[in-house]
C-alpha cells in the first residue's frame, strides 16, 4: 500500500485531529506525489509548444501530458475532500486551521496550473480564499516569525506571482512578510529557527528573482521558490 494511502486511512478512520508530526508526514507526502507530476507537466507543456504541428509524436505528447494532467487532479481532488470533510473541520487551533487552509489554497493553486475556461477561475477562486482566510487567521494569532505563517505568505505570494500574473501584489506580499519577521527576530525561539529562516531566505531569493525578471532582464518566467 503507498505511504499515501496508509495516510488517507488513518485520518479516514482516526477522526481525530492528527499531532504535528502526523500534519507534517501527511503534507510531505502528498507534496512528494504531486510534485513529479507538476514537474512532469511543465516539461512536457514545454515541448509541446516546441513540437511542430507536422510532427508525427505531438499527438503522444498531447497524450501523455493529459494522462499526467489526469494524475494530478486525482492527487489534488482526494487531498481537499480530506482536508474539507475531516482536516479543516478537526481543527482545535489556529495553527493547525491555518496549515490545512494553506494546504487546500496549495493544492487548488496545483489544479489551477492545469485548468482552463471557466473550470480554472473557479479553481483560482477557491485557491485565493483558502489562501486569505488563512492568511488573516494567521495575523491575528500568530507571530510574524511563525513559520507556518512564513511559509503562507511564501506560498501566497507565489499564487499572486504566477497564476494571478500580478508581480507587484506577489512583491508587496513577500516583502512584508519578510520584514515583519526581521523585526520581531527576538521571538523566534529555538525549535522553529531552522524552518522560519529557511523560509525567509526564500521570500528574499522570490523578491530578488522578480524584482530583476520585472525589470526586464532576458530570463524564463521566473518560477518562484516554495514551500
Amino acid at each position: 500500500m503507498e505511504k499515501t494511502e496508509l495516510i488517507q486511512k488513518a485520518v479516514t478512520e482516526q477522526g481525530a485531529e492528527l499531532s504535528n508530526e502526523e500534519r507534517n508526514l501527511l503534507s510531505v507526502a502528498y507534496k512528494n506525489v504531486v510534485g513529479g507530476r507538476r514537474s512532469a507537466w511543465r516539461v512536457i507543456s514545454s515541448i509541446e509548444q516546441k513540437t511542430d504541428t507536422s510532427d508525427k509524436k505531438l499527438q503522444l505528447i498531447k497524450d501523455y501530458r493529459e494522462k499526467v494532467e489526469s494524475e494530478l487532479r486525482s492527487i489534488c481532488t482526494t487531498v481537499l475532500e480530506l482536508l474539507d470533510k475531516y482536516l479543516i473541520a478537526n481543527a482545535t487551533n489556529p495553527e493547525s486551521k491555518v496549515f490545512y487552509l494553506k494546504m487546500k489554497g496549495d493544492y487548488f493553486r496545483y489544479l489551477a496550473e492545469v485548468a482552463c475556461g471557466d473550470d480554472r477561475k473557479q479553481t483560482i477562486d477557491n485557491s485565493q480564499g483558502a489562501y486569505q482566510e488563512a492568511f488573516d487567521i494567521s495575523k491575528k494569532e500568530m507571530q510574524p516569525t511563525h513559520p507556518i505563517r512564513l511559509g503562507l505568505a511564501l506560498n501566497f505570494s507565489v499564487f499572486y506571482y504566477e497564476i494571478l500574473n500580478n508581480p507587484e501584489l506577489a512583491c508587496t506580499l513577500a516583502k512584508t512578510a519578510f520584514d515583519e519577521a526581521i523585526a520581531e527576530l527576538d521571538t523566534l525561539n529555538e525549535d522553529s529557527y531552522k524552518d522560519s529562516t529557511l523560509i525567509m531566505q526564500l521570500l528574499r531569493d522570490n523578491l530578488t528573482l522578480w524584482t530583476s525578471d520585472s525589470a526586464g532582464e532576458e530570463c524564463d518566467a521566473a518560477e518562484g521558490a516554495e514551500n
